[in-house]
């Protein structure tokens, strides 16, 4: 059985390693000034923050037309007997909906969605494991089971610096978003039944940052071997010096760099820090 993998733009998998792992992306887009822009093609990361800055709206995102996964989908079908479907949580968007009416109409191709309950790269942990196993020739019957192995040891926390922009998207109260902001408390958010929630409450930026090194460590001295990502929102340096410092502190777990890309950016807003991990 030849398989394929199939996933939306809010895994912000790098082109060169979707084309090499032979990875497919649908688009989310990102409406700027009544322009729509499709993430990850018609814009890339940097140009979505610099124009954030310079508009007074804030950007909206929308999900995918479900005539773009049956076309896709369709064109598999050409050369693939099935298709693993991966995409961001369905609590937060319809994406993954829509992936599931284009399934149930596929023809001569078996489509397997999954709904990975997150998104960005701790997303993109189950599209690269699937696409990783597809190409070793495994099945759908074998892949799925993995990808819920690594959802039971999935972890990711993330911290925001304006509450605002999850206010106004709703996906965060706003009674959540006022108290937030009048006490400049940097909640550690992370997802929970499929939505963003409050983790815990905390005064600072660098205390909530040394929170989440605090959850990562738990888990390191459980034994456990790892592979973690660091997300960022346009702060392409305090990354790296993050990852550096990791690196030496965590010398077992594989640590990686990613973003936060214009579709989530526009909920979480600049300047937004997270890390996610699984095992390897």
């Amino acid at each position: 059985m030849k398989t394929v993998v199939v996933t939306d733009s809010t895994s912000y998998i790098p082109k060169h390693i979707r084309e090499n792992l032979n990875i497919h992306m649908i688009p989310l887009s990102v409406v700027i000034n009544g322009e729509t822009y499709r993430e990850e093609v018609d814009l890339n990361v940097s140009d979505f923050y610099d124009a954030v800055k310079s508009i007074e709206t804030l950007p909206t995102t929308t999900q995918p037309p479900i005539g773009e996964f049956e076309q896709l989908y369709s064109k598999l079908a050409e050369e693939y007997d099935a298709i693993i479907s991966i995409h961001l949580s369905s609590g937060i968007s319809g994406t993954y909906q829509g992936a599931v009416a284009a399934a149930e109409m596929a023809e001569n191709v078996r489509v397997y969605t999954y709904d990975s309950e997150i998104s960005c790269m701790a997303q993109g942990f189950y599209v690269l494991e699937a696409a990783s196993m597809a190409q070793a020739g495994k099945t759908p019957e074998e892949i799925i089971p993995r990808l819920d192995e690594l959802k039971a040891e999935m972890s990711a926390y993330f911290m925001v610096d304006d509450l605002s922009h999850l206010q106004r998207g709703g996906r965060l109260s706003s009674a959540q978003a006022v108290i937030g902001s009048l006490l400049n408390i940097k909640p550690l958010l992370h997802f929970q039944d499929k939505v963003i929630v409050p983790f815990e409450k905390i005064r600072t930026r660098k205390k909530a940052m040394k929170r989440i090194v605090d959850l990562l460590a738990e888990d390191v001295e459980k034994g456990k071997f790892l592979r973690a990502t660091i997300i960022h929102a346009n702060r392409v340096q305090e990354a790296a010096d993050w990852k550096a410092e990791l690196a030496v502190q965590f010398p077992t777990v594989d640590f990686s760099i990613s973003y936060f890309g214009p579709v989530i950016g526009t909920h979480l807003g600049e300047g937004s820090m997270g890390m996610a991990w699984t095992i390897k």
